[in-house]
């Protein structure tokens, strides 16, 4: 069985890379109090919260799976519902983003137009790696692995991409509002561990 073992810790530490993304819809510090600002991002935090959540659980299942002595076909199973589980989550929160209307900032508008743009993207760049994970064959170990390895590659890619219009979206006072969210630290304290 360790043929797609060190190839699942590879899918693993991609993965964990695009835990990230969301994290980085969680801006910090700062106090100057905008009230409309405030409801918009208390609304986006609470809607960020629940779907940050499940990527957690979906990156928590990926993890384990290479912990365990799994077959091709655990992992498959396993690896195929979290992708299906993060697409769902990121496109929720782009849904929640897109719902919010765009911040009272500067540009808010395109800033909010791009960050659910990209959010949509990241939904659909999951959903294709679900495709390609479900159409994997878990009779050929070897064959297994090295799609397995393809999968890994492409997370990789994925996690270093997107972000920017996410970061542009919660620069300066956008950032600062959603980091008074309770929600949003909640967000960023259970993902403590991911480095800053």
């Amino acid at each position: 069985m360790e043929g797609t073992k060190p190839v699942n810790k590879k899918l693993a530490a991609a993965l964990s890379g695009g835990a990230v993304l969301v994290l980085a819809l969680t801006g910090c510090g700062g106090d100057d109090s905008n009230k409309e600002l405030d409801s918009w991002a208390k609304q986006v935090c609470d809607a960020v919260q629940p779907q940050a959540k499940k990527i957690e659980s979906a990156n928590a299942a990926i993890q384990k799976e290479t912990s365990d002595n799994s077959t091709p076909e655990e992992v498959q199973k396993t690896d195929s519902k979290a992708f299906q589980d993060m697409s769902d989550a990121y496109k929720a929160i782009g849904a929640a983003v897109e719902k919010a209307g765009p911040p009272n900032v500067d540009d808010g508008e395109k800033k909010q137009q791009n960050a659910v743009k990209e959010l949509n993207s990241i939904s659909a760049a999951y959903a294709s790696l679900r495709k390609q994970v479900d159409g994997l064959d878990t009779d050929d170990q070897a064959k297994f692995a090295d799609g397995l390895k393809d999968i890994a590659t492409e997370l990789d890619k994925l996690s270093k991409s997107g972000n920017d219009a996410l970061r542009n979206l919660e620069e300066g006072e956008v950032g600062e509002a959603m980091s008074r969210q309770p929600s949003c630290q909640a967000v960023t304290a259970s993902a403590g561990t991911s480095g800053d």
